[in-house]
């Protein structure tokens, strides 16, 4: 069988010519290599271990289980399960997200489609598109607004109505068409469509729409969104004037200046001290008239420009032009949508935001700066470079509302007054645990914070989100030993830090309260969903595959021809009663090459008799 690796490169290189048309790509799922591949992917996340309708999870995942999969897809008597339906909270919001849990079987078998799909379309993507890819993430798409949306004057943020339940399969489908020349993989497409869900233990048909929590959802929503992007790229070309006019008033003063340094460049070596602190004077008076002077003109009704990102179904358009050409962009999207990809845009959600306010993309607040402040560039020279610069803010709103879902404030009203008084809580929850790990959840989500909004220009204001956080732990420690706050201040603070001694196996160590400061920064941070790992390899010595090939159980050490692989949800979770548990722990992993025996009795909850 070939390395799945290899083929997948082979296709990435292929579909780069946008002609090629991919045929036999069905042939791939009858290839063992590739749902070990798939294994590997996701083996490590949480949702894993989730099981769908079937009951079913990775765990005990097996080569017999993997032909029994491949003699199906063969025979093309394969029928993925129905998702089971489940609701997840929204932030901000009391509506809730529907989420689809596959089954197990589906989830390999959606892994490889995915990584299909991903090497055929993601060369071709647009560079406009950040959601859901390698080398991509919130920060890459935030970073290309502030370097490509200076000088706008007008945003337009979009809002598609519930896209990804909204997704039309016939489109969809001929999407695929347009680069896919084989027919039992569409077909296998259209199972997973069709497939369905169960809510309440009751079957539902999926007539529109990808199930969020879908291995494939992210790329489907990509190859779909695709078109929006590349309709927004012609539009740009469009609307765009390539030459923008320069202000006759700021023009004269500049060539005035010129000619001025041409002149006293020539008479420099003649003028006496006095006549050259003269000529030196007027230049600088000239050159801060010039400063204060527009580049182009006020106002200026020819010039139109326009840039686009996008992340996932959120997007945000900046526009150099009238309210009217924004509203012309907001209608001609809206209209596209409908007639093209059958979304409908939200009217009352698409707002048009002019940029000297803020608007709100990723969670981040987006304006346009028109500080007029001078500053001196590496070579000295005074420029305006602060004018026109796209600005991202951190929302008071956000780091005020994530302290109050950890509850580590509540707020109090003045009922004579209505001002708002903010009380510092401990954390209850957090009392059992043991200080190492009171110190490391603070932590974790203090920096998790941080991480996200560290490309903010007012990072800075993350200091009064952990000047809090830290108060709320120190009452959190006082509650957990029924003190006084001033007294785990004495016992814990070492040299201005609150310091945590803990022990390991190498010896004691100690963990400090978070202290790097929030400085803003420019590098972005990837996203950990989006990237697949087919460059790297997955038959190591210790990997996955070459534990089930080895043939020998990992618990009773004896030679078995079908291995299984145990796997548990979180190593952390497990005790230390049964003899396959602590085998575990000392690999530290959570996962255990065991026989079929040995897989019997984890299961039955018994001990291993040797």
């Amino acid at each position: 069988m070939r390395n799945p690796i290899d083929v997948l490169n082979n296709l990435s290189d292929k579909s780069k010519d946008p002609l090629y048309k991919f045929q036999r790509l069905y042939r791939n799922l009858y290839n063992p290599e590739f749902y070990m591949l798939a294994y590997k992917n996701i083996y490590a996340n949480n949702g894993s271990m989730t099981p769908g309708v079937s009951g079913i999870t990775v765990d005990g995942m097996s080569m017999q289980r993997i032909e029994r999969v491949i003699d199906s897809l063969k025979d093309h008597s394969y029928q993925p399960h129905p998702a089971r339906r489940e609701y997840i909270s929204k932030k901000s919001s009391t509506k809730k997200r529907p989420l689809g849990i596959p089954s197990g079987d589906d989830k390999l078998v959606q892994e490889i489609v995915r990584m299909i799909l991903e090497s055929i379309y993601e060369p071709n993507f647009s560079e406009a598109s950040h959601g859901f890819r390698p080398n991509k993430s919130c920060h890459t798409a935030l970073l290309q607004i502030q370097n490509v949306f200076s000088s706008a004057k007008w945003f337009v943020e979009g809002d598609i109505k519930a896209c990804f339940d909204s997704f039309d399969h016939h489109i969809l489908i001929d999407l695929l068409r347009e680069r896919i020349d084989d027919e039992p993989f569409i077909a296998l497409m259209w199972k997973f469509l069709k497939a369905g869900y169960m809510e309440q233990w009751k079957y539902h048909n999926t007539y529109t729409g990808v199930p969020q929590g879908s291995g494939m959802s992210p790329i489907l929503a990509n190859i779909y969104l695709h078109e929006l992007d590349k309709h927004m790229e012609g539009f740009k070309a469009e609307f765009t004037q390539v030459k923008r006019k320069k202000n006759p008033e700021y023009d004269r003063l500049s060539s005035r200046i010129g000619r001025l340094r041409k002149k006293n460049q020539k008479a420099w070596p003649s003028l006496s001290a006095e006549e050259r602190e003269q000529c030196a004077k007027t230049l600088r008076a000239m050159l801060s008239e010039l400063r204060n002077i527009p580049y182009t003109p006020f106002r200026e009704q020819s010039y139109k420009s326009l840039q686009y990102v996008r992340y996932a179904d959120d997007f945000l358009i900046g526009i150099i032009g009238s309210k009217e050409d924004a509203e012309k962009v907001r209608n001609d999207l809206a209209q596209f949508l409908n007639d093209r990809l059958h979304l409908t845009l939200s009217m009352e959600k698409t707002k048009i935001t002019h940029t000297s306010e803020r608007a709100r993309f990723l969670g981040y607040d987006i304006t346009v700066s028109r500080n007029q402040d001078i500053k001196r560039d590496k070579n000295g020279k005074k420029q305006r470079v602060f004018n026109g610069m796209t600005k991202l803010y951190v929302p008071h709103e956000k780091w005020e509302a994530k302290l109050l879902e950890l509850g580590a404030i509540r707020i109090k009203k003045d009922k004579i007054t209505g001002k708002e008084h903010w009380q510092v809580m401990h954390r209850g929850k957090l009392t059992n645990l043991t200080d190492i790990q009171i110190l490391s959840r603070f932590n974790s989500e203090v920096r998790g914070l941080y991480n996200y909004y560290k490309i903010a220009n007012n990072a800075c204001v993350l200091n009064l989100f952990s000047s809090r956080m830290k108060y709320s732990m120190f009452k959190t420690f006082a509650a957990k030993y029924r003190c006084k706050v001033n007294k785990i201040v004495e016992r814990y603070v070492k040299d201005g830090n609150f310091t945590v001694n803990y022990e390991i196996k190498s010896g004691p160590k100690e963990s400090v309260y978070y202290n790097k400061g929030f400085k803003h920064k420019k590098e972005p941070m990837f996203g950990q969903v989006d990237v697949i790992d087919v460059h790297k390899r997955y038959d190591r010595p210790n990997s996955l595959a070459a534990r089930l090939r080895a043939k020998t159980c990992e618990l009773c050490g004896k030679t078995c021809e079908n291995m299984v692989m145990h796997q548990v949800k979180r190593l952390k979770d497990l005790g230390t009663q049964s003899e396959w548990k602590i085998v575990m722990h000392r690999n530290r992993r959570k996962t255990l090459a065991v026989c079929l025996e040995c897989h019997g009795v984890i299961h039955g909850n018994d001990e291993i008799v040797r």
